[in-house]
């Protein structure tokens, strides 16, 4: 036992060392989705910007310096004029540039940015980070920053060209409102919910004939019936070992993209759960009303639906309800791969590491389930 212990945590690559240690790194992330609700609001945003021309190299000539009049924002450079850094920063490291900014908004921040002469924008990075300023209260600010890197070979160059370095601040003006991306979330948790029902529904449809044909004590009646039963459980037993997100990666290559392929994997996947689910029940009910139904005569349906039928409606309600918990759920994972749902913007917020809009599908996620599960709860103690 302890050789197959130590087997397997080796197998799995098991290193609490490093979880703890670099368990610290993960604490940014945790945050943002603990509490994402910053990001479910949104305000209308202004955009200011200010610049100032920069000549590349100095000529005879440089442009001159802003001049301070008026209210509007205004960036003054000093110098005016320089030469772009190397890649390596030792041949030629670049000129230095005072800047200033006058009538910022206080206390928000400026970010430090360039355009280069065929109209491409970037934000100025310095120490591997990138520049950012607080105006203060009169909304002013200064820093000295280096010329960015000379992307181009010298053979390439012009003898002289303009930049333009500036400082580009947002404003949140206007009453608070609920953001893009909270509204989208609620969509798609609406669709979620949605394709969980869908799924139910039709897998009952569909599990319910298939259950009594996968009851043994029902089709070991003859040699041909008892083959029906064997080739049903193989069939469900096939079908539910393969996870609802592998069907969901199938129908997608059918159908495309969407919540009608998720439907369609969870669908599937419900009808060989529900249906061996359902057959068990039946399997397990009492024999003597199905003996005292056949002592009248009564032929194989009527047997059903009058000696088995009034036993099991209390655990197919009640595996009806979990199954629906579980597709909602599930609706969430195969998202993932395209499915539809919320979990396809999940996956998506996390890709791009938007933690933030991340949380709030986690969080949405977790209320819907807590909310279903009081739901059943109250379905099974009425009807079950």
């Amino acid at each position: 036992m302890v050789m197959f212990f130590a087997l397997g945590w080796q197998i799995a690559q098991i290193d609490l060392v490093g979880f703890v240690s670099n368990a610290d790194d993960a604490l940014p992330a945790l945050g943002r989705v603990g509490w994402p609700w910053s990001k479910a609001i949104d305000y209308e945003l202004t955009e200011i910007r200010a610049d100032a021309e920069i000549e590349i190299p100095c000529s005879d000539a440089p442009p001159p310096e802003n001049t301070l009049s008026g209210d509007e924002p205004i960036i003054i450079s000093t110098p005016t004029c320089g030469n772009l850094r190397d890649q390596d920063g030792t041949d030629n490291p670049g000129t230095e540039l005072h800047l200033e900014g006058y009538n910022f908004s206080p206390g928000i921040e400026v970010d430090i940015m360039w355009e280069d002469p065929i109209g491409d924008e970037f934000r100025q990075r310095q120490g591997g980070e990138y520049v950012i300023v607080i105006p203060d209260e009169n909304g002013y600010f200064e820093i000295d920053i280096e010329m960015p890197y000379a992307l181009l070979p010298p053979s390439a160059r012009e003898p002289t060209y303009i930049w333009e370095v500036f400082g580009h601040q947002i404003e949140e003006v206007g009453a608070a409102k609920l953001s893009h991306d909270f509204k989208l979330i609620v969509e798609k948790m609406i669709e979620t919910i949605f394709m969980g029902m869908m799924a139910t529904f039709f897998g009952i449809l569909f599990a319910l004939p298939v259950s009594f044909l996968a009851a043994r004590n029902l089709m070991s009646i003859s040699p041909l019936t008892l083959a029906i039963y064997y080739l049903v459980r193989f069939i469900l037993n096939i079908i539910r070992s393969i996870e609802p997100i592998i069907w969901a990666v199938i129908f997608i290559i059918v159908v495309g993209l969407g919540p009608f392929a998720g439907v369609l994997a969870l669908v599937l996947h419900s009808i060989a759960a529900l249906g061996k689910l359902y057959s068990e029940a039946i399997e397990s009910i009492d024999p003597g009303p199905i003996e005292a139904v056949q002592a009248t005569g009564a032929n194989w349906i009527q047997t059903v639906m009058y000696a088995v039928v009034p036993q099991i409606i209390p655990p197919f309600v009640s595996f009806t309800i979990y199954r629906w918990d579980i597709n909602v759920r599930m609706s969430t994972i195969i998202g993932m791969v395209g499915g539809g749902g919320v979990g396809f913007l999940l996956i998506q917020y996390i890709r791009v590491l938007d933690y933030r809009s991340a949380g709030m599908c986690v969080w949405f996620i977790a209320i819907t389930v807590a909310i279903l599960d009081y739901v059943s709860a109250e379905i099974r103690a009425r009807f079950v």
